[in-house]
Parts: structure tokens; sequence; C-alpha cells
């Protein structure tokens, strides 16, 4: 096991992000803290952000962190911190540091964090700062995919709860949504992110759509190893995302982590760059024409892929095992 540095965060970077309209400058943070309580039942079935937590940080390890963090703060209009679990867990992040790390960063536009929505409570919501925005992790607005598929612990009425006490507070609500938990075709994935997007949008300022990468010591690991699941296909991506054409008022965009990897959103090394930063500059400019005018000898064997996934009635890798047969 590498050794941790209790009084560093895992990592701190920059990058762009959007307030109020406007693309800015954004300070990232990762706490390294207890983890995520869920992840103590099972967890969710594709996180392993839990092999970055150890028992035992508290109130001083993470006050050291917020300083080392501020290090690096030079009056970012927008800063995201993150843990491996909630920020609003009073068992994962102690009430007294959570006002001291959010008062730290006063100046600050927008102060982003994410929370299950069982910690989203009226007593909580009343000691918030206004400069506070939250992000919900739904992944998807079906219950069967989020108990059996995701393993998510809560299910879409909690997060309505939950989004909808932020909004009535004025609090910015950033949902996530899932691109192909385990056990769903490549077409039923893109419906069902598709389905969740629309729901999701009318109580979020911004809808995250996050392909399922494929992260250390999880299920969904052992699962792709064997080939029985491979992440979805950038097309896939590029076919929800293409809603924004139709929706209006609300940012939808995609930062995929691994993405050109086998771990990540792929399609082939012949058009991944291409198509990726396609996605970076739609994520800025919201026009949705941006993602349709790209092709690659790919695209045909994705589309096959659908027919055929569709036909087996299977959701494991299929193109590991017949790709030459769907390339014709």
């Amino acid at each position: 096991m590498k050794s941790m540095d209790l009084n560093r965060p895992v990592t701190v970077w920059k990058e762009d992000d959007v307030v109020d309209g406007k693309r800015e400058k954004a300070l990232v943070a990762i706490f390294r803290t207890r983890g995520c309580h869920w992840s103590r039942k099972g967890g969710c079935s594709m996180c392993g952000y839990n092999v970055e937590s150890l028992e035992g940080i508290g109130s001083e390890e993470i006050s050291a962190q917020l300083s080392a963090i501020l290090e690096r703060y030079e009056g970012e209009r927008m800063v995201k911190l993150y843990t491996s679990g909630s920020f609003l867990d009073p068992n994962e992040i102690p009430l007294e540091v959570r006002d001291r790390i959010l008062s730290a960063f006063d100046g600050a536009k927008r102060v982003l964090f994410e929370s299950r929505p069982e910690f989203v409570t009226p007593e909580v919501l009343k000691d918030l700062p206004d400069h506070s925005a939250v992000a919900l992790g739904l992944e998807s607005a079906n219950d069967t995919v989020l108990r059996c598929s995701v393993r998510k612990g809560f299910g879409v009425k909690d997060y309505v709860r939950a989004a909808d006490a932020l909004r009535d507070r004025g609090f910015p609500v950033r949902t996530y949504l899932l691109l192909k938990p385990l056990y769903l075709t490549e077409r039923a994935a893109i419906e069902d992110t598709k389905s969740s997007v629309l729901f999701a949008a009318p109580r979020s300022e911004s809808v995250s759509v996050n392909p399922l990468n494929v992260q250390r010591e999880t299920m969904v690991e052992g699962l792709w190893r064997r080939g029985d699941y491979r992440p979805p296909w950038i097309w896939s991506l590029f076919e929800v995302l293409k809603l924004k054409a139709d929706i209006s008022g609300v940012r939808i965009f995609s930062s995929p982590s691994g993405a050109g990897t086998q771990r990540g959103v792929h399609n082939c090394p012949e058009c991944d760059k291409r198509l990726l930063d396609a996605l970076e500059k739609f994520n800025f400019e919201q026009d949705a024409s941006l993602l349709q005018k790209h092709d690659c000898n790919c695209r045909r064997e994705w589309r096959s892929l659908l027919r055929t996934e569709d036909a087996m009635r299977t959701s494991v890798d299929v193109h590991r095992y017949l790709e030459d047969e769907l390339a014709l």
C-alpha cells in the first residue's frame, strides 16, 4: 500500500468552468478524508475513489490540507472542492472544518462541492454561505438502474427532495449523470441517460454527463477485465449531448475521466482526439451542431454494435469478440 501524507490533499489543479454563463478559471482540490460512508456499506459499483481515503483523518489533518490548498489559490472566481464522499457529511468533514473551508473562499463567486442527498437537510442549508453550489450524483432517473446497476443506495425521490430544497434556498445545483452503468446495452445506456437529462434539467443549473470510466478495485473493473463490460463510445456520448439543441437555460456538458483510453469513453485511435477536441469546445459554446459534423469508419462499427447487442440481448463487450464482423 502506498504511503499517504494525511496533511496534504490528494491533488490540486486549475481548469476552466462556467460561472453565471461566463467561462472562468476554477481552482479544483480533492481533500483526503475518511471516505464515503456508503462505501462502507458496499458502495457504488463503479466508484474507486475510496482508495485515497483512510480512517482516522479528522479536523486537524483536513485543516492542514486546507492550508496547502490555499497556497495554490489565486483569487479564482470558482472553487471546486471534492472528497471521496460527501462534503456535507459531518463524519467526513466535521462541521467546524466545513465552515472554515467555506469561509476561506469568501472571495470566490462560486464554491462547488458534492453531497449525497441524505446530507442535504434544512439544518445544513441554513448554515451554508450564499456562494455555495452543490453537485448531486443522480446517475440515472431510473430507480431500477440506480438499485441494480449503480447500487447507489438512494432513489430518485431522494434526489428530487434534495435538489428542490437547494433550489428553494437559491443554491445552484449541478447534477451528475452516469453514461452506461453496468448491465445496460449501449443503446439502453444512451436512452437512459437521455431521459435522465430531461428529468434533471428543470432542477439543475448544469448537468454533467459522466461516461463510466473503469476505476481500480471496483466491481466494474472485474467485469471489464474478463470482457463483460466496455466503457461507452464517444458516439454514444454525442448522441446524449445533442439534446442540448432542444434544451435551453441549462448547461449540459461532459468532462470525462480517462477519455480516449481503454478504461474510459473511446471510439478508435483515428478519431478519439478529434472528437474529444470538439467535445471540449461544445462544453463552453453549448452549440450542439459542433457534435454533428463528424464521421469515422468506426461509426459504422458502433451502429452495428447497437443492432447486434439488441439482437443478442446482452451487455457484454460484444465489440471485443466480434470486432471484425462489426466492421463489415
